[in-house]
């Protein structure tokens, strides 16, 4: 069906101007209003846009049904994470069918010596099971609900945890004695998340953020006293940086990091004295960042600094704890296309993370001579990395591996011998068979030679990839060195058993091909993330695997930028584009200091504030102010949340009413009780995703599974 056909007019917003001007450039703004969020006009608006968005995807509501009874269809609604051991217990999450948010429950040890998690059936009642957090229960009579704080001490004893109701990421935090099942009378109000507490079950340590939306304190709350008498252990007043805390995995020191977008400071405190004074590991040097990590080497104290002072893919020191800015021992040296990305220190041994070639990869670090063993994989593309590792001397390393075909899978690497153990792969109903799919990757050149990869994933029923053209749904990102990795999704399933091909854009400005790669996306380099995805489409069109009319783009948050960009850079290559909470008005946002993405975000993108090349290089592509006459775009859906702290509504409630203006099909979904995520609650997430396939699967011409 052509949805343009006997359908309502969409919604006309007032034009009020709202002068803008910096370096002698003045820019009349008729929808700046829209940013008066308690308004009347503005909801009213909004509301509007839903209403017509409802209207013009009417007709979609069966195969939206259709496409969420396929995800719905496809997933083991009941089911169990694998355990993970701390302490005296194992700990594991739980999903019921037909409940939104999962479980939170521990099972005590069999013995101490016991490091083999138990098997746990679906369903089925564990022994000693007790329920830490039930998700459904605490968000009873909310449309929201959101953890951003979860812990439980090192004795067991209690537990602590953060909830978000409205979608704006200011957390209320709890304490709960597990006894008794009762929570504490703590409760303090408008957290960030990453709440943890001290070794001794004693204090929590907090952050709170500035007006901004920046965390910038660290607070100590000792369990059992005023929230008033919290002690400030740290505060960061330079804008440009974020603070988060967190203890090591030894217990023996609290690490307060302090971060730019280029620049790092790590500060810490022994655990044992926590009312002590920090103290920092390296001073800050702009345009140098690091990362600390605690072990015990020959019987001496030492830290493993990652870091890229004169290493631009970074290299690994050791130095000792106790002089963390004298002598450093090289471990790893640098090595330019090898981006080394962090390092775990466990009580015997290492695991090192770093890319090559365009993926990930994971090393065993042997503290006696500084060897690497990395873990192979076989599969041409793939994503692997380490989760649910709390103890300080496991046999064990937990590792978490996927690809575009193979299914989210948790094995425990056997350190004395090498071998992996899987221990569960995500179940995926309906006679799901890898074979069935076929993964890729290839390269696109792009303007200046550079080549550019684009993972693609396929049915081979319909045809090997590349024999035909097919509707394709190309994916990009492109911003804060963020990798798009090779992972598996049901709700894709969708797209690719009715034909269509799925491809991710691998722009710079990402990080996937190392530092200089995401240095080649940014700030006044920023034109080449959105022309390689142009060149990547491009490329696709030309090698035979699409057509313009069978291609549609997507991409979020900062993608969504990417999004609005490539909109106006080559309309006449996509049948549509999906951009989910878009920065769209990226110009103004950065030139307002009181907003969340701004003074910390002048390292990404520049500083127009204060310098008229950032400005006006920005203003050259921010998709807002450049939208065209005279083209025809693509169809457009713009996905945002009113709740949103990062990317605000107003960025595409702002852009979807400029593009109608120039005759763009164009239409907003905005959620009421949401935030930069989206919605809650995984059936809720599901319909979400449904609505937004069912849009896609349309431009495409795509409806039917095979």
């Amino acid at each position: 069906m052509n949805d343009a056909q006997a359908l309502p007019d969409p919604p006309v917003a007032e034009r009020r101007s709202t002068i803008r001007s910096h370096h002698g450039d003045t820019f009349d703004d008729p929808y700046e209003w829209f940013r008066a969020k308690d308004d009347a006009a503005v909801l009213s608006h909004l509301e509007a846009e839903n209403a017509y968005t409802d209207a013009r995807t009417a007709h979609l509501e069966g195969l939206r049904e259709q496409v969420f009874q396929e995800i719905k269809g496809r997933t083991l609604e009941t089911d169990l994470s694998v355990p993970s051991r701390r302490g005296a217990w194992w700990y594991y999450g739980r999903t019921v069918e037909g409940s939104q948010y999962g479980i939170q429950c521990r099972a005590p040890l069999a013995s101490p010596d016991d490091w083999t998690p138990p098997e746990l059936a679906p369903g089925e009642p564990v022994p000693g099971e007790q329920v830490l957090l039930d998700g459904n229960i605490e968000a009873e009579g909310t449309e929201f609900f959101s953890l951003g704080s979860f812990e439980v001490s090192t004795d067991g004893q209690r537990m602590l945890y953060g909830v978000d109701v409205a979608g704006d990421e200011r957390y209320t935090l709890r304490v709960r004695d597990l006894a008794t099942g009762e929570n504490l009378a703590d409760e303090i109000p408008d957290t960030f998340a990453g709440a943890s507490f001290s070794p001794d079950g004693r204090y929590v340590v907090y952050t709170t953020v500035d007006d901004a939306w920046r965390p910038d304190t660290v607070w100590l709350h000792e369990i059992g006293t005023p929230v008033d008498d919290d002690v400030k252990l740290f505060t960061e007043p330079d804008e440009r940086y974020w603070v988060g805390a967190g203890f090591t995995r030894s217990d023996r020191y609290l690490v307060i990091d302090v971060g730019s977008s280029i620049t790092s400071e790590e500060w810490i405190l022994d655990a044992d004295d926590l009312r002590g004074e920090p103290r920092v590991v390296w001073p800050r040097r702009e345009g140098v960042e690091y990362s600390a990590s605690d072990a015990v080497v020959d019987g001496e104290d030492v830290l493993y600094v990652l870091h890229n002072d004169d290493a631009l893919d970074f290299e690994l020191v050791r130095v000792a704890a106790s002089d963390p800015q004298g002598e450093r021992s090289v471990v790893i040296a640098h090595r330019p296309g090898q981006r080394l990305l962090g390092v775990d220190t466990f009580r015997d041994w290492g695991v090192v993370g770093y890319r090559r070639d365009g993926l990930p990869r994971l090393g065993m670090l042997d503290y006696a001579d500084g060897g690497v063993r990395e873990i192979e994989f076989d599969e041409p593309l793939y994503s692997v990395g380490t989760g649910g590792n709390p103890e300080w001397a496991p046999p064990l390393l937990r590792v978490g591996y996927g690809s575009f075909v193979t299914p989210g899978t948790v094995f425990d690497y056997e350190i004395a011998t090498g071998e992996l153990l899987l221990r569960k792969r995500q179940p995926v109903l309906g006679g799901y068979d890898s074979a069935d799919y076929g993964q890729a990757r290839v390269w696109a050149p792009a303007q200046d030679g550079t080549r550019v990869p684009i993972s693609l994933v396929w049915k081979r029923s319909f045809g090997e990839v590349g024999s035909a053209p097919r509707p394709l749904h190309l994916y990009g990102y492109g911003s804060y060195e963020h990798s798009i990795e090779p992972g598996f999704s049901v709700a894709r399933l969708s797209e690719l058993d009715r034909g269509v091909v799925f491809a991710v854009a691998h722009v710079r400005g990402g990080g996937e091909m190392g530092r200089q790669w995401y240095e080649d996306g940014k700030t006044l380099a920023k034109r080449n993330t959105f022309t390689d995805f142009v060149d990547c489409a491009r490329h696709l069109v030309e090698a035979g695997y699409t057509t313009p009319d069978r291609m549609v783009a997507e991409g979020g948050s900062a993608g969504g930028l990417l999004m609005g960009a490539i909109a106006n850079l080559a309309p006449e290559l996509f049948a549509g584009v999906l951009a989910s909470v878009p920065f769209v008005d990226a110009l103004t946002t950065i030139l307002d200091p009181s907003l969340p993405l701004t003074v910390i975000e002048w390292d990404e993108w520049g500083d127009p504030l204060h310098d008229p090349d950032v400005y006006a290089y920005m203003k050259s592509y921010s998709p807002y102010e450049n939208v065209r006459e005279g083209v025809v775009y693509p169809r457009i859906l713009a996905v945002t949340s009113l709740n949103d702290t990062r990317v605000l509504y107003v960025e595409p409630a702002k852009w979807v009413a400029r593009l109608r203006e120039v005759g763009a099909d164009a239409m907003l979904k905005c959620e009421m009780v949401a935030g930069h995520g989206g919605v809650s609650g995984r059936y809720n997430s599901w319909r979400e995703r449904a609505f937004e396939l069912a849009w896609l699967l349309d431009v495409l011409g795509v409806a039917d599974a095979s």
